[in-house]
């Protein structure tokens, strides 16, 4: 079976894998790789999570049936409205992040990318856009996500406006609005930011994102 997401995987796409990475250690966005999950069904058994920056570590893992319940009682009862629906993803990729970082070593994974490469197991934005993604994907499967579509990742900048981020993004059915899916302005296990594309588009950040409150980090004021 493959989904859209799959068949929307483009150009734009592969410049956006180049955004994020992590300052001063090589960029190795691993494209193969990336194309490979973007392609590949994901299911509780064996599903992959990047790392690394540009997703040059990858790892395939599971979940049992008792650790997707956590997910499932986020949607219980299964969210009335697309509103709703948006906020129990949030949560949701909170808590598979903080599920899955206990099993591949991301759990001290920090918010942003700039001067977080002195600390192992670190994510930039294509890793969390990816694993967003995924992860969806999982909730899709399940039943749980009935008002939105999973589009493919987006990218604001693209180094001619700005530094370049990359986020996941989903669609709602009804009034066809989109909305990035942002997990990468927290530390791992915190709630995604969901909010409109174009609000995102715009070189939006949480005004209490420790990219913004950590001094150590210099990253640049839009992004």
């Amino acid at each position: 079976m493959n989904f859209p997401i799959a068949s929307s995987f483009s150009s734009a796409c592969i410049l956006s894998l180049y955004a994020c990475l992590f300052v001063g250690t090589p960029a190795h966005a691993d494209l193969n790789d990336i194309y490979r999950i973007y392609h590949t069904k994901p299911a509780l058994a064996a599903f992959e999570i990047c790392q690394g920056g540009g997703c040059v570590q990858s790892d395939i893992l599971q979940l049992t049936e008792a650790e997707w319940d956590n997910v499932v009682r986020i949607f219980s009862p299964l969210p009335a409205n697309a509103e709703a629906e948006r906020e129990a993803i949030s949560k949701a990729i909170g808590a598979l992040e903080d599920m899955v970082g206990t099993k591949i070593g991301t759990a001290a994974d920090r918010a942003g990318t700039f001067n977080n490469s002195d600390y192992l197991h670190q994510q930039d934005c294509n890793d969390e856009a990816i694993n967003s993604t995924t992860y969806m994907r999982l909730m899709q499967q399940a039943g749980l996500i009935r008002f939105h579509e999973i589009l493919d990742t987006r990218t604001r900048k693209f180094f001619f406006t700005g530094w370049p981020h990359s986020t996941a993004a989903i669609r709602e059915q009804a009034t066809k609005a989109e909305y990035a899916v942002d997990s990468w302005f927290y530390d791992n296990g915190l709630p995604a930011t969901v909010l409109p594309m174009a609000t995102w588009k715009e070189g939006y950040i949480p005004t209490d994102s420790p990219i913004l409150l950590r001094p150590q980090q210099k990253e640049p004021a839009t992004d």
